[in-house]
């Protein structure tokens, strides 16, 4: 899911230079750090040797693990915003954004990810700054599916977040929940989850919408 909803702290370096390259290749080797050994137990070190630089580099691209965590978001969130750009643009929004929403369902519910943002989740739990950073990804993703929702009803922006607001949060909610129960499981499950989770999320929207035109 410009994010100027967001509006993310930017821990990059510009788009384009050698520092935004390492950054980058920082960035892949840390999310299987954190895979490997989880949020807590991956230490700077750790995530430094990773990288393979020493510590001192390191800490001159990301001075901890929060700064790590906002600069995956933002990286995760430009990618999203492409999505949105394409869905806003599509000549049916609404089912645009259902077929966007089930590939990151699919891939988490079958077993494909999900570990990382699972670690993450919970260390938000204990570290505020952490909270911090994920709450303000679920507020920009909820008000995009918002926004989504209310070209479908021909709202403008502000009625669609007023309008949709809480039923976009419930999308998340639901997504979230689909994409981190399967972290703990031997066995992926099979592609029936997939399609349950997505009828609901489904239901949530075109009841929201039933309800609009009803009034």
């Amino acid at each position: 899911m410009p994010y100027e909803l967001m509006s993310p702290t930017n821990t990059r370096p510009q788009e384009g230079s050698d520092a935004a390259h390492r950054s980058d290749e920082i960035l892949l080797q840390a999310r299987a750090a954190f895979v490997e050994k989880g949020f807590d137990g991956a230490s700077m070190q750790d995530l430094a040797r990773a990288a393979g630089m020493s510590a001192g580099n390191f800490y001159r691209y990301f001075p901890s693990k929060a700064a790590i965590v906002e600069a995956l978001v933002a990286r995760d969130l430009a990618e999203v915003e492409e999505v949105f750009q394409a869905i806003a643009a599509s000549p049916d929004p609404l089912g645009a954004l259902k077929m966007a929403l089930r590939e990151p369902v699919s891939q988490h519910c079958e077993g494909k990810d999900g570990l990382l943002w699972a670690e993450i989740a919970a260390a938000a739990t204990r570290k505020p700054e952490v909270a911090a950073i994920l709450n303000r990804m679920e507020d920009g993703i909820t008000r995009r599916v918002a926004q989504v929702m209310g070209l479908a009803a021909g709202l403008d922006e502000a009625a669609a977040i007023e309008r949709f607001g809480n039923h976009a949060c419930l999308v998340f909610l639901i997504m979230h929940g689909a994409m981190t129960a399967n972290v703990a499981r031997t066995q992926p499950r099979d592609g029936e989850l997939t399609d349950l989770v997505m009828r609901t999320i489904a239901r949530v929207m075109d009841d929201a919408l039933a309800e609009t035109k009803d009034h």
